[in-house]
């Protein structure tokens, strides 16, 4: 029995369509919002009238969105500076130290990764109540803090390894005391690593909904202010603002992926 086998022209185009096909799937809903941010009816049906940019005009001129979206960077900044700052100290820690358990500890950092953000949402809710601490922005940053600390150490993690390890020794054996290698051979180094950490550790804070909901007060966060908007029905400004929130996303993504792929490559 004679087993046919595609050419390698045929292959290769049979894998793009599919890879195509994958990737209208995926993005197909998020292309359409896009589109119809741009549309002038106040509906999102077809015939596509005109080109407007008035619902970004609106969003804009909308307090209740400006300040939501504030809300949401301030949160977002302050998440991913704390998230990389202990992502850090626990990946130095784990790959520095010989203290023993050093892999379960690592494993038990990634434990947030593996539970639902409803179950975390709702065990942070519950401690934050018995500690007395309100629903609030401090409270969704603490939450948000927690969810993107092991991102942060599993980026952090794999940049600290045996090559920087040899640097660090090579720069003690030639006089340099700790604070001057971390200061002149480490920080340098793994910078690239520690840029993608905060960029993607932002990113997953930003648009995070399922969390904040549980966790914040009376100022909500964007992705909190989008349910509400929704709720009282379809706006056209809803689709300028998915747009912001998904091209602010991938542009985060994208950088987070050029740093780790400069990091990589030396």
């Amino acid at each position: 029995m004679v087993t046919r086998v595609l050419p390698r022209s045929a292959t290769d185009i049979l894998f793009y369509a599919y890879f195509l096909l994958c990737f209208l799937f995926i993005l197909l809903p998020v292309l359409v919002l896009m589109a119809f941010s741009f549309h002038s009816g106040a509906y999102p049906a077809l015939p596509f009238r005109s080109f407007t940019l008035k619902w970004y005009v609106a969003l804009f001129h909308d307090q209740e969105i400006v300040e939501a979206l504030l809300r949401s960077v301030l949160v977002g900044v302050a998440s991913g500076l704390s998230a990389t700052l202990l992502g850090f100290l626990a990946a130095y820690s784990l790959t520095r130290s010989r203290f023993p358990w050093h892999q379960a500890i690592y494993t038990f950092l990634m434990l947030p990764v593996m539970i639902a953000y409803l179950i975390i949402g709702l065990g942070l809710l519950i401690l934050f109540t018995l500690l007395g601490i309100p629903k609030s922005l401090f409270a969704v940053w603490l939450s948000h803090t927690v969810i993107n600390l092991p991102i942060s150490v599993a980026i952090l993690y794999a940049q600290l390894g045996k090559q920087q390890a040899n640097l660090e020794r090579a720069a003690q054996d030639l006089g340099a005391n700790t604070v001057q290698t971390m200061l002149y051979v480490t920080l340098p180094l793994i910078l690239p690593a520690i840029l993608a950490s905060f960029f993607l550790t932002f990113t997953l804070s930003w648009d995070e909904f399922i969390i904040a909901f549980l966790v914040s007060g009376f100022d909500v966060t964007l992705p909190v202010q989008i349910w509400s908007m929704l709720r009282s029905g379809i706006s056209p400004r809803l689709n300028a603002v998915g747009t912001l929130v998904f091209t602010i996303s991938i542009g985060l993504a994208l950088a987070t992926e050029l740093l780790l792929t400069r990091q990589r490559n030396g």
